[in-house]
């Protein structure tokens, strides 16, 4: 198997992962906010796709979720969102096992009905929107909401498509699930850096560096989300063994201020760049001194 886009993002790194909710406030502004994560320094884009349920998430991410769906997204709109992006970073989809699933069920409903009236045939699954994913240019996916032990049927379909499966890995993981998660685990583990829902922190957690002593034998990059929302915490986070950083909450939260304040698009977009810029710069500064670039 080659080396997959995500995986190489990490090559220069310390990679920074830039999460944005899709459709929040709206699917123009979301292609704009994804173009300056990038033109800040990002290397790969985590696209949330929303969902109604989005148990994983803190009130900042919920809340962009909730005014994403108000707005009208779905999946298709989704994927048609990442077509159309400008982008030269892998982009990872974070969503919920449901849509996934259910996918292939809507879209055979919806043809179903559409040529005869009749009865939809059963569908559901992954491959549909894992195939769909792929073509759309998707090249990974977080699935909160997907235990390891049912993931066979997530992980064929991704291994079919060419993506990567991308696992959570929480400080109360255990040893033999752990082991089990790392089987199936491509392009990066990301680490969860304190218990809890996401949202951004004034510090980093004290969990973080035991949650990567535990991996370090590991062969994949580690990337650590939950609760970073600044360069000086990107670069704790990565002097402690991380080979990059996630950050999600403190995006979300210029975009609610620019919703809030009814700012311009182009105005958060600088925000964000701004942000994604001294998050990237942090950590590099993590590293020991030669490796710095």
């Amino acid at each position: 198997m080659t080396r997959s886009e995500i995986r190489a993002a990490f090559e220069d790194g310390p990679a920074l992962v830039s999460y944005v909710a899709a459709g929040d406030p709206s699917v123009e502004a979301s292609k704009e906010y994804v173009e300056a994560l990038v033109d800040g320094g990002s290397d790969v884009i985590e696209l949330g796709l929303p969902f109604s349920e989005p148990v994983a998430e803190g009130t900042t991410i919920q809340n962009a979720i909730k005014r994403a769906l108000n707005a009208g997204m779905t999946p298709d709109a989704y994927l048609d969102l990442v077509r159309d992006l400008d982008v030269d970073v892998p982009v990872v989809c974070m969503t919920y096992y449901n849509l996934i699933y259910q996918y292939g069920e809507s879209e055979a409903r919806s043809a179903s009905e559409n040529a005869s009236g009749d009865e939809p045939r059963a569908s559901g699954g992954p491959e549909e929107f894992v195939a769909a994913a792929a073509e759309a240019g998707i090249s990974g996916f977080v699935v909160p909401d997907l235990p390891v032990d049912e993931s066979g049927p997530m992980y064929e379909a991704c291994r079919e498509h060419g993506l990567d499966l991308i696992f959570i890995v929480a400080p109360t993981t255990t040893p033999e699930r752990l082991e089990r998660m790392l089987d199936r685990t491509t392009g990066f583990v990301y680490v969860q850096g304190r218990l809890g829902t996401t949202g951004a922190r004034d510090e980093v957690s004290e969990d973080t560096p035991e949650a990567l002593e535990r991996l370090q034998d590991a062969d994949v990059p580690k990337a650590v989300g939950f609760g970073i929302s600044s360069g000086e915490q990107a670069r704790e986070v990565v002097a402690s063994g991380a080979d990059g950083v996630i950050v999600g909450s403190a995006y979300v939260d210029i975009v609610a201020e620019g919703v809030e304040d009814d700012l311009p698009t182009a105005d958060v977009a600088d925000r964000l760049e701004s942000l994604a810029a001294e998050l990237k710069a942090g950590a590099r500064k993590g590293l020991p001194e030669p490796e710095r670039k």
